[in-house]
């Protein structure tokens, strides 16, 4: 379980302290950034890089009229970590679970989710935040753990702040 994190490798602070030293940086890569994927990039270095997640990234939410897709799908954006899943459909797996109901979904164990899409054996836990703009979704973002119960309302709190950052 998650207790605190590093930074610089020399100080140490706990999650919430993480976050709210995070908020400010993220905030000012992303508000001059009017390029979606770069901010993207970004968002998913400094906090795969800040908390050591397993994976951490985003999936966009994608249309696609001319195959008749009436929801989309969501395609794989900028991420770090391992390789991972290319397209969920809508309604499937967390992310695409999280995108039908347009909330924030912690799971502490991915294998008990119904229907879990498994890009990585190694993922035991995952929180997926909608990135939200003029009541649409418009893409997830995904962040995996190793461990179980990795993700709790702290992460929920902070990374809803910094999915609300997109909507700009």
């Amino acid at each position: 379980m998650y207790l605190c994190t590093r930074i610089d490798n020399v100080v140490l602070m706990t999650k919430s302290e993480t976050y709210q030293q995070l908020l400010p940086q993220i905030q000012s890569l992303v508000a001059d950034e009017p390029d979606m994927i770069a901010r993207m990039a970004n968002v998913a270095a400094v906090l795969h890089d800040a908390f050591g997640f397993w994976w951490t990234g985003f999936y966009r939410v994608e249309h696609d009229p001319a195959n008749g897709e009436q929801e989309g799908t969501l395609v794989l954006g900028p991420f770090q970590g391992p390789i991972a899943c290319t397209r969920i459909p809508y309604g499937r797996g967390v992310c695409g679970t999280a995108w039908q109901q347009a909330q924030t979904l912690v799971v502490p164990n991915v294998h008990q989710f119904k229907g879990h899409i498994a890009c990585s054996s190694a993922s035991n836990s995952e929180i997926v935040v909608p990135l939200i703009h003029e009541g649409k979704v418009i893409a997830v973002l995904d962040i995996d753990s190793t461990d179980f119960a990795a993700f709790d309302d702290t992460d929920r709190h902070y990374l809803e702040q910094i999915a609300a950052t997109f909507d700009l």
